[in-house]
């Protein structure tokens, strides 16, 4: 049986993004999305637990056997970091390790609108990065939070469960608390988070009512707040913060909402046609006057359209137009294109246009779009359609947050 730092090493020396070790399978790593075996003899029960428990502490073994799951992060001297979920399998134990380089990847070399630039410089309120499980969202927003705390002098305080990427302190004071070791619960730490003298906060993950509560008011009460949710576009974002409250808080919601949104980011992770990895498509509304009272009305059907026209003035855009430039610059296939898109028929349109976006950085990404900064990505950034400048857009007026 071979020990777990051999099989890390390997999963980082393939450049995958996970490792998986299940009973009666072979070490899987997944490249580029799609699952791999090592050259290893299946694992037997015996196999997979000791390989788990050689990991965790006596501490974390006990809340194991006690709950059957555990979630956790550690870091492997001279290999990475990694994020690791524990569980049982048949009654066996099983883990799944995502790879988090110590390297924090810049907006840039993810291949973020430009836009991102202007949106992490407001003051105050609510920023929303969406997608499914393994888009990337957690590199997207330790990209943003680095890129404040090297360029603002404030204090950032990060909640999350468990910690991945790790902050230094810059230009900013950076506190990272995690969930289950310094508070018990998100919803626990947003109810003192004010007394902490926050600038900047960042919710790892909104999961019910309660987080976007307390994520909404600390938004409102003049602090810039970060958070995610499991949605695959704006729109479904609106809906999805609105949907989580009973029906007779919702206009106040909507009110709120209207007010204190700044943007929302949601992504995806498409496989490149050259191969080497995947590339970032993004949606990113930043809400307009129009798009503000559309909330508040709840006309949350009409946004769609405010996306589409928001492109030029604002710096918004679809995810649509994001497949369409990434297609029409031939780094991504039409198949995988039409596979993302909700909406294909208005993809081949838009595809046909000849649309190329301001937003066309082609930074590799693979995994949990972990950035991979290597001459592919710098390269890539000397070809963007904006000349390289990263000209700022004038879209977000601040004076209405």
């Amino acid at each position: 049986m071979p020990f777990i730092i051999d099989l890390l090493k390997i999963t980082v020396s393939k450049g995958a993004s996970d490792l998986h070790l299940a009973v009666g399978s072979p070490p899987q790593v997944r490249i580029r999305g799609s699952l791999v075996p090592l050259d290893f003899p299946v694992f037997t029960p015996a196999d997979t637990q000791g390989l788990c428990y050689s990991v965790i502490t006596d501490m974390q073994k006990k809340k194991f056997e006690e709950t059957h799951e555990l979630d956790f992060s550690f870091s492997q001297e001279g290999v990475s970091r990694f994020r690791a979920n524990l569980y049982y399998d048949r009654g066996a134990v099983a883990g799944a390790f995502r790879v988090i380089p110590h390297e924090i990847p810049t907006i840039d070399a993810l291949g973020l609108p430009p836009m991102i630039r202007e949106v992490i410089k407001a003051p105050r309120g609510f920023v929303l990065v969406t997608g499914p499980t393994g888009s990337g969202k957690t590199t997207t927003l330790a990209a943003m939070i680095d890129a404040i705390n090297q360029s603002r002098h404030e204090h950032i305080i990060t909640i999350e469960d468990p910690i991945e990427y790790i902050f230094s302190h810059k230009s900013c004071l950076v506190n990272q608390r995690e969930i289950g070791q310094d508070s018990s619960s998100f919803s626990e730490a947003l109810r003192h988070i004010l007394r902490e003298d926050p600038n900047v906060v960042l919710v790892g993950e909104i999961r019910d009512m309660e987080t976007m509560e307390g994520a909404l008011t600390i938004a409102e009460t003049g602090h810039l707040t970060f958070g995610t949710l499991h949605t695959n576009s704006a729109v479904q974002t609106i809906s999805r913060v609105i949907d989580i409250f009973p029906p007779n808080q919702q206009p106040e919601v909507r009110s709120s909402l209207s007010l204190s949104l700044v943007a929302v980011l949601s992504q995806a992770l498409i496989p490149r046609c050259d191969t080497t990895g995947r590339v970032l498509a993004a949606e990113l509304m930043i809400p307009n006057a129009a798009i503000r009272n559309l909330i508040r009305e709840n006309k949350i059907h009409q946004i769609y359209s405010q996306l589409q026209l928001g492109q030029e003035k604002y710096g918004m855009q679809t995810l649509n137009q994001a497949l369409a430039s990434l297609v029409n610059k031939g780094i991504i296939s039409e198949e995988d294109a039409y596979n993302r898109s909700s909406d294909v028929e208005e993809l081949k349109q838009t595809i046909s246009s000849g649309l190329i976006s301001k937003g066309g950085l082609t930074g590799v990404v693979r995994g949990d779009g972990v950035g991979d900064i290597n001459n592919s990505a710098i390269g890539a950034m000397d070809n963007r359609s904006d000349g390289g400048n990263n000209k700022p857009f004038s879209g977000i007026d601040f004076g209405n947050l």
